[in-house]
């Protein structure tokens, strides 16, 4: 939320919102920027958006909202990318596009020809196709913060891939992408590697700023796990390095680098993560040295063995 920054009177939205947890969280970032009464009542009834396709996540996302007052919840259920609404009545005044979209679409979900009948890039992948219902739903200088499985950037062999990330790179500035560590989304169920997506509509990409967080600040690996999980603490360097200008050469360091837009285009729009800033803490130690360490910790064993006997 701190990297959008959603600020007062822009709408935001979520294309597949579960139980509203992105929009609570701009709701209750918009309440820390001191709105007027009539802003506070904009907020509770026309400002925030959502769309969610399970049934049994509306009850708990409509309950949600209420609890945090939210008078009005504007969450229409249905399927997001074929259109077909099971219960639309609550998006009465829906904003064609918007100004902010903050999301996690489902990875691994698969779509029929129904849903890719909507879209220019036809492809069974979700997260394809509803990265081109975020790009189309964006208003101009719209900015979207948004989670994706780490397979949609690298993947180049498909045309709908290619002609998506075109897109996005064309329509849009990329201006952040955050490498996470495998495990992020573990207590969830999805063990996927994903990555953090940030771009604003309206201007085309020249440069892409990179963030690699599977790196600790010591630069050894990252293990995430379920009793081990990511905190926003981790994200200190992250945050440092961004409040700083573009041009700061201080904004490049052993975890964050630039790549140019014309070199992801050569590479077939290959977005993943690659960082050639790291240091090398690969072991360095000769066969020889190895044996020698062998051997002279079978010794102590072996000491240890005899001192046991006596």
């Amino acid at each position: 939320m701190d990297v959008v920054n959603p600020q007062l009177g822009k709408t935001v939205y979520d294309p597949c919102c579960g139980t509203g947890g992105f929009l609570i969280e701009a709701y209750k970032h918009f309440l820390t920027q001191s709105p007027t009464a009539t802003q506070i009542r904009d907020l509770k009834t026309e400002i925030v958006w959502g769309r969610e396709d399970a049934t049994e996540a509306i009850p708990i996302a409509l309950a949600n909202m209420v609890l945090h007052e939210i008078d009005s919840p504007k969450i229409w259920h249905g399927n997001t990318l074929t259109g077909t609404a099971t219960f639309a009545d609550l998006f009465t005044g829906v904003p064609a596009q918007f100004d902010y979209v903050l999301t996690n679409p489902p990875f691994g979900s698969k779509e029929g020809k129904d849903a890719q009948a909507q879209f220019s890039f036809k492809c069974g992948k979700a997260q394809i196709l509803f990265l081109q219902h975020i790009i189309d739903s964006l208003a101009e200088d719209g900015t979207c913060g948004m989670v994706i499985d780490e397979g949609v950037l690298f993947h180049t062999k498909t045309a709908a891939y290619r002609q998506t990330k075109r897109k996005l790179l064309d329509e849009c500035e990329l201006w952040c992408l955050i490498s996470l560590p495998q495990g992020v989304f573990v207590n969830a169920g999805a063990g996927v590697k994903t990555n953090l997506l940030f771009f604003t509509k309206g201007r085309a990409t020249q440069r892409v700023w990179y963030y690699d967080m599977t790196l600790k600040d010591d630069f050894s690996p990252r293990k995430v796990n379920k009793s081990n999980p990511l905190t926003i603490a981790d994200f200190k360097d992250f945050f440092q390095r961004l409040r700083l200008p573009p041009e700061d050469p201080e904004r490049v360091s052993e975890r964050s680098w630039y790549v140019d837009a014309e070199t992801v285009k050569a590479k077939d729009f290959d977005l993943k993560a690659n960082n050639e800033n790291a240091p090398d803490l690969s072991d360095k130690r000769t066969t020889a040295e190895l044996i020698r360490i062998i051997a002279e910790a079978q010794r102590e064993i072996a000491a240890g063995l005899e001192a046991l006997k006596k």
